[in-house]
């Protein structure tokens, strides 16, 4: 059965009907569609469309198939377009022709346009929820870890910082990423139901009841918006995309991190694998994975900004593959945020080899700068003594707070007993300027 064929006169070819049906995918929307509908009909019975006894019956019926959907006894399956069929076709099996009246005055374009924007509300809520749990995980490994460990910048140690300070830039990117959400969630919570195909309907509905029944803050202003646009969804899906670079930020350093190479720290077993042959491998496959991922993530959103952007208004077909791209990111960036937070929250940090690396790596060399900066050495003069200071050290493997007072006054006489103290790195840290450090 086709909603839609009272007007061919032969059937649809076999294969352009398997190449048109979305039921395999958007089945996943069944209980929007259906809370959709429940809305739709309590508007019908509110404006006179039905009546109070046909509303209940239709109301029951729809509820039926949710629960029975729900309990197993209804399989979403078999030969249907898609949900909209499956839900209606089952709906008039159920309470016979009454069900057939359950679509006066809406469109099949308005249906799928506010069941994919009850789904987005629903995940995106989903999806700050696990945001929240990794920025708590983040905040708290890192307030109880403040030991101090290299900076970077292009992938060389710079100055000291903790470890702290280093998880907590990741809490602030993921804060924003959070905001940005809660943005999203705004301006897409407004109801299409009601836009019809696009112009609306002669029907005397009422769109504010369906908007305040399936929570949205007011209807869409406009029909033909209503029905053609999917920005919403793009704008969701770009925010899952920086929210995934981030991941893959995270990702790439506990990848780092945890090789022999840093040792900085060690991933717990339940987030990693081994090798089919080496047996003493131990691979960060869990961060691997969300970077990888992010990808994925990317790929779903340029796919549907390439589908969306030479359409004519109204609806057409194309944006039937809205759907896909948008459950496959939404998956993807739930599983990753659910990870991450989970290696986070079991990682085991080793506090001496960081140390060891501040040690090594000249990270007070700008503090040496600082200090004949504040003995009256301009700048540039200070930065090239310092460099010469660094390459002596480099020479005679030595670290500059181990060079004696007499070995610093070789490359200026500015140089005094205080210079020890002021580039101690605990003390570096402890400086009112680098204070938010800790």
């Amino acid at each position: 059965m086709k909603l839609w064929g009272g007007r061919f006169r032969s059937e649809e070819n076999k294969l352009m009907e398997e190449f048109n049906k979305s039921f395999d995918f958007d089945s996943l929307l069944y209980k929007k569609d259906i809370e959709g509908s429940l809305a739709h009909v309590y508007m019908q019975v509110e404006v006179g469309l039905l009546t109070e006894e046909e509303g209940k019956v239709i109301t029951n019926g729809l509820k039926s198939i949710e629960k029975d959907i729900e309990d197993g006894k209804l399989s979403l399956e078999g030969n249907y377009e898609d949900i909209h069929s499956f839900v209606e076709i089952n709906l008039i099996n159920r309470v016979g022709d009454v069900g057939k009246k359950l679509h006066t005055g809406r469109s099949r374009n308005d249906q799928v346009a506010v069941d994919m924007r009850l789904f987005a509300k629903e995940k995106c809520k989903e999806i700050i929820l696990y945001l929240e749990n990794l920025k708590s995980t983040l905040k708290y490994v890192a307030d109880n870890n403040p030991i101090i460990m290299p900076g970077y910048t292009h992938l060389q140690r710079a100055q000291v910082v903790t470890f702290k300070h280093h998880l907590m830039a990741y809490y602030n990117m993921l804060d924003r990423d959070s905001k940005r959400l809660n943005n999203a969630l705004e301006i897409l919570n407004e109801s299409p139901l009601g836009c019809g195909a696009l112009a609306g309907t002669t029907h005397n509905i009422d769109r504010n009841i369906t908007s305040e029944k399936l929570g949205f803050k007011k209807p869409m202003d406009n029909f033909i918006d209503g029905v053609s646009d999917r920005d919403y969804l793009l704008e969701l899906m770009s925010d899952f995309s920086i929210i995934m670079m981030h991941l893959s930020r995270l990702s790439e350093e506990l990848i780092l991190w945890s090789s022999q190479e840093f040792r900085f720290i060690e991933l717990d077993d339940l987030y990693s694998t081994g090798s089919s042959i080496m047996p003493q491998k131990k691979n960060p496959d869990g961060a691997e994975l969300i970077r990888g991922k992010t990808g994925r993530v990317y790929g779903n959103l340029i796919a549907l900004l390439t589908v969306m952007k030479g359409l004519p208004l109204a609806y057409n077909k194309d944006m039937q593959e809205d759907k896909e791209v948008f459950f496959d990111s939404v998956n993807t960036i739930s599983m990753s945020l659910q990870i991450m937070e989970r290696m986070i929250a079991t990682l085991k940090i080793k506090k001496d080899n960081m140390k060891k690396a501040v040690k090594g790596g000249f990270l007070n060399a700008t503090e040496v700068a600082d200090y004949l900066v504040r003995k009256d050495i301009p700048f540039r003069d200070a930065h090239e003594i310092v460099g010469q200071i660094v390459i002596y050290c480099e020479d005679n493997n030595k670290a500059i707070e181990d060079l004696s007072l007499e070995e610093l006054k070789s490359f200026s006489a500015t140089f005094e007993e205080d210079i020890y103290e002021f580039i101690d790195y605990e003390n570096i840290l402890n400086k009112g300027i680098k204070k938010n450090l800790k």
